[in-house]
């Protein structure tokens, strides 16, 4: 199994991260702005003809854990999951992520490890300063997107 690790830190608040974490607006405002939730509280993400993901929330622990499994999206990342760790160190709130479970370390992997940072570096700017840069106005960094 291979993972895919990730780590930033802002002054925004602990609780900047979780709102941005744990409410279609603020998914919508890092991520990709075609977020939903649908009737049994999956959380739907699509990104234009590039398709999308679902994922199953299992986890969320108030300004300190989010965590998913992708139920639906490439077959490479069915069954894996997405976590944020929120926690206060003196002045800064870091998140920890991981995209965990991947049976084997692909290209794709490479290039979703590229994009999974640059929108973490939306988030970071949602929290900071109110405005992120989700899909499509995100950084396109192959043709893959």
């Amino acid at each position: 199994m291979a993972d895919i690790l990730h780590r930033i830190g802002t002054p925004a608040t602990p609780d900047a991260f979780y709102r941005a974490l744990t409410t279609v607006e603020g998914l919508a405002a890092w991520w990709t702005t075609d977020t939903k939730v649908d009737a049994d509280g999956t959380l739907v993400f699509r990104f234009g003809d590039l398709g999308g993901f679902d994922m199953k929330v299992l986890e969320t622990k108030p300004n300190q854990r989010v965590l998913w499994e992708v139920v639906d999206g490439p077959s490479e990342w069915i069954g894996t999951t997405v976590s944020f760790d929120i926690k206060r160190d003196g002045d800064w709130t870091i998140l920890l992520f991981a995209h965990a479970g991947w049976r084997e370390p692909v290209e794709f992997m490479s290039h979703c490890s590229t994009k999974w940072a640059t929108f973490l570096m939306s988030l970071k700017q949602l929290v900071e300063t109110g405005v992120g840069a989700p899909h499509p106005d995100d950084v396109s960094i192959s043709n893959w997107h």
